[in-house]
């Protein structure tokens, strides 16, 4: 089979699976099957794949046809500048939380060896991309998980970056700092909204991650107790959530309160700074 078929074929599954991307995600699995960067297929079209090549593809996209996310699937996936393991024990990082990084380093540009506490780390993105653009920066990632722990440490060990990782439950409160920042992309989905979901979050991703009553009030007060004064706490929300949180800051005594749209223009991002 050459490599025009072999895209033209997988995207056709991937579309009766109802994919979102099929064709990309077609590309994708070609590509990574044969070792190239996907720009490189449309000179590729006319290379025959090898039998081993055909079998890998089949088995791949057989996966990807019972919709597991294409991140598991290829075992990796690209945040910022990195590229991270990710698999079941953890969610696949999107590009919604890429702001919540930026906005993280905007807040520690000016402090050169900030300590920052990343609450509900899962694989280390968030923590791990903070190290590599902030190399001044000290992060101890916390998760209630050991298998997510487990991600989070392939994840230093692959990057070559520095962080520490401690088995933590955010509801008995947060580590001691002070901390100059707490960051924290909390489970925030309610459990009624579970089954709307689409089927690569719903039947794949760790629910624990996914689902929490409360989980966002917790990281906010368990923050207001070990941030140092002016210190911030940066919070990913579900869209349409951002009035509620930023009122439930203010009252729990967070000051300059500002809220920051992702890519597609939702409110995503909420934070505050810790005042006396």
């Amino acid at each position: 089979m050459k490599v025009g078929r072999a895209l033209a074929e997988t995207s056709g599954r991937l579309t009766e699976a109802r994919c979102d991307a099929p064709r990309v995600d077609a590309e994708i699995l070609v590509a990574h099957i044969l070792g190239v960067r996907r720009s490189q297929l449309a000179v590729e079209t006319s290379r025959k794949l090898s039998r081993d090549e055909e079998r890998e593809l089949e088995r791949l996209a057989s996966r990807r046809f019972a919709r597991e996310p294409l991140a598991y699937v290829l075992g990796e996936w690209g945040f910022r500048r990195l590229t991270l393991v990710v698999d079941r024990r953890v969610l696949v990082p999107r590009p919604e939380t890429e702001v919540v990084v930026e906005r993280c380093l905007a807040r520690l540009s000016a402090v050169r060896e900030p300590r920052v506490l990343d609450v509900g780390t899962g694989s280390g993105a968030i923590a791990l991309a903070i190290v590599d653009e902030h190399p001044g920066a000290q992060v101890t990632a916390i998760d209630a998980s050991a298998g997510a722990l487990e991600v989070a440490g392939a994840n230093a060990a692959r990057t070559g970056l520095a962080i520490a990782l401690r088995e933590w439950d955010l509801y008995r409160g947060l580590p001691d700092g002070p901390w100059d920042l707490v960051v924290s992309n909390p489970p925030y989905v309610l459990p009624d909204e579970i089954d709307a979901l689409e089927p690569e979050v719903r039947d794949w991703e760790p629910r624990e991650a996914l689902v929490g009553v409360g989980a966002t009030e917790a990281v906010a007060r368990g923050a207001r107790d070990v941030l140092r004064e002016g210190g911030a706490l940066i919070l990913e929300i579900a869209a349409g959530n951002a009035g509620r949180v930023t009122r439930m800051l203010g009252d729990l005594g967070y000051d300059e309160l500002v809220t920051t749209q992702d890519l597609s223009g939702r409110d995503r991002v909420v934070e505050g700074v810790r005042s006396e």
